[in-house]
């Protein structure tokens, strides 16, 4: 039987990931998870490659004193103010814009130093929005990425590189395909699956380093592709909460 095998999450928009043991999922998304993203100071958010940089550190929002911490590389420890200061800025996302809020400067001048762009604020995404996707599920099988690891012809491939709210054991390479336009549900929870994921340069990083490394784009491309674009995984939407957790079985539902 399918069944959950991992959770990642992360407070702030391509930094490194968490993987909690349970996930509190809400009809609005997964709490906890992108309610911060890096913008430039024309409003437009870090994409592409640039994002490299941002893989290595890790971020911890307290909900209850609303501080964020932010953890570098060289050891460094940075902590703010988590509350949204300012005016809203609508910054485009790719299938949508949502409204963010600068926060504790003294944040953002730690990532300007981190990343060397005198541009870059940190920003909160005005709730119910996130800075995730419209569609605030996803889910892929290991075996999938396990397949695309082979046909790379290098290391077991990291599934964190896909950044995938929930990771799936027990299926057949790219079954979770065949769950698009149906209710799976997870634990206690119902999800509608969607279409297949396209993916982004991300997946070419190392999750640890951001190092670029395995062409996981051009290898996609050669045998799984929608409208020109690299997929694996599908979305899914969420329609009933629940609070779910590693080991769960997931079931895909008739009709």
């Amino acid at each position: 039987m399918a069944a959950v095998a991992g959770f990642n999450i992360t407070p702030v928009k391509s930094t490194a990931l968490h993987h909690p043991d349970t996930l509190d999922l809400r009809l609005d998304g997964a709490v906890g998870d992108r309610r911060f993203l890096c913008i430039r100071a024309d409003g437009t958010r870090l994409s592409g490659i640039s994002k490299a940089t941002l893989i290595p550190i890790v971020a911890h929002h307290d909900r209850d004193t609303e501080r964020l911490s932010l953890a570098f590389p060289d050891g460094a420890v940075v902590e703010g103010d988590a509350r949204a200061v300012g005016d809203v800025v609508r910054v485009r996302l790719f299938d949508r814009e949502i409204p963010v809020r600068e926060i504790d400067p003294s944040l953002s001048a730690a990532l300007r130093d981190h990343v060397g762009d005198d541009t870059l604020r940190l920003a909160r995404v005005d709730e119910p929005e996130t800075a995730g996707g419209m569609h605030r599920a996803s889910i892929v099988s290991r075996a999938s990425i396990a397949d695309v690891g082979r046909r790379t012809g290098g290391p077991t491939l990291d599934a964190r590189r896909f950044r995938m709210l929930i990771e799936v054991d027990g299926l057949e390479p790219y079954e979770e395909d065949s769950w698009q336009g149906r209710r799976v549900a997870i634990g206690d929870a119902l999800i509608r699956i969607g279409e297949r994921m396209p993916r982004c340069v991300m997946t070419t990083l190392d999750p640890d380093t951001g190092t670029q490394d395995v062409p996981v784009l051009q290898v996609l491309a050669s045998y799984r592709t929608d409208g020109g674009k690299p997929i694996l995984g599908v979305y899914g939407d969420v329609e009933r909460a629940a609070v779910i957790a590693l080991g769960d079985p997931i079931r895909p539902l008739p009709g």
